[in-house]
């Protein structure tokens, strides 16, 4: 995605000037990934992606990472190794001699943000995160075909769930087997395993522990990882092992009929908060809005978690080609919990599903 990388450079040199801004600083993280392909670790050694608005883009780099610099950034980006002996802050706020005001990394660690003021003491520091984000929330075609190809590997996971997930064995037995398989399946690294239990499943971020599943639990499997591209899957069954109990096969139709509320109600145009209703709303009126305790979803991309985020009251429209979850759940402390995620594009036409398991309840043999 080389001259994509170029493309969205240019793109963030303009968006930066005209938020009246001088200069970017992006430091490693989601935001350096996404605009120059570079995956940096976040090291105690400044690196340092320097965006002016008008200017030639330039990455300051311990002179160590300077090799896997050059070999991942976009061809023609100048890289500037700095030694051990030196002071890199000196380093960037050398190209930067002027500037009024700066946006910083949203991800920036603080020690750098108040090494870097200190430098520069009459530069005005403010956030790049409202800048990048209006270049991230809309995905190109590229990024939507590596989401697809993203959600298509967790699908397969999630396909192969009957040969863990059984009466007898720990959540963390079973979350160690769907993180082998997360990479088995075309992730490069795997993100997060939620693997939750009986009243476990009542916590939507539960830890996956010891203990041991039984007969008759609701299983809620929360799983993503991160492909070779850089982009991130996410997505949200329930199973049941055994037979559940009828009270939470009730809540689950619900549950169903509330996701699918929300995946019809996407199309541009139409307000975060009005997708996010058509959920809740069908959540409360059959008594189970108390137990629907987050946001109906997240924006997706080379984080698990971006712009836009489908929450109550949201003014923001959704356009053609944002990617965002849609996971509407009930948790009910101490007895049972349910949740289920897709992923989804907004299109020019309503909306594409990039998941594809089944939504129905997925109800296991005891074993």
């Amino acid at each position: 995605m080389t001259q994509d990388h170029h493309d969205r450079l240019d793109r963030a040199r303009t968006a930066a000037g005209e938020a009246g801004i001088d200069a970017l600083l992006i430091t490693p993280g989601a935001a350096l990934r996404y605009l120059t392909g570079y995956d940096a670790l976040p090291l105690e050694r400044l690196t340092c992606l320097i965006v002016p608005s008008h200017g030639p883009v330039s990455l300051v780099v311990p002179a160590l990472e300077e090799p896997a610099a050059r070999a991942s950034v976009p061809e023609g980006l100048t890289v500037t190794a700095w030694p051990e002996t030196d002071d890199p802050v000196d380093v960037v706020a050398a190209q930067l001699r002027g500037v009024r005001r700066v946006g910083l990394d949203d991800e920036m660690w603080a020690e750098k943000v108040l090494r870097l003021r200190a430098a520069m003491p009459a530069a005005e520091q403010t956030l790049a995160g409202p800048v990048l984000s209006r270049l991230r929330v809309r995905k190109s075609g590229a990024e939507i075909d590596a989401l697809r190809a993203a959600g298509a590997a967790i699908d397969r996971v999630h396909a192969r769930m009957g040969e863990w997930l059984r009466a007898g064995r720990t959540e963390a037995e079973v979350a160690r087997d769907i993180a082998a398989a997360i990479v088995a399946e075309g992730h490069r690294q795997v993100d997060f395993v939620i693997v939750a239990s009986g009243p476990n499943s009542a916590s939507p971020h539960h830890d996956s522990g010891e203990r041991v599943i039984e007969a008759g639990d609701a299983v809620v499997v929360d799983i993503g990882g991160t492909i070779e591209a850089g982009y991130c899957s996410d997505e949200t069954r329930t199973y049941a092992v055994g037979e559940p109990s009828a009270e939470f096969q009730d809540a689950y139709a619900v549950l169903q009929r509330a996701q699918q509320a929300a995946v019809r109600r996407v199309a541009p145009g139409v307000t975060s908060g009005a997708i996010d209703a058509a959920a809740r709303d069908a959540l409360t009126d059959a008594g189970l809005g108390e137990y629907f305790i987050h946001r109906t979803g997240h924006g997706i991309g080379v984080e698990t978690h971006e712009e836009p985020y489908i929450m109550p009251g949201s003014a923001e429209p959704v356009e053609p080609g944002m990617a965002f979850s849609i996971e509407p759940g009930f948790y009910v402390p101490g007895r049972h919990g349910a949740r289920i995620e897709d992923i989804v594009v907004v299109t020019e036409a309503g909306v594409e599903l990039l998941n594809h398991r089944p939504r129905e309840l997925q109800v296991l043999p005891v074993r």
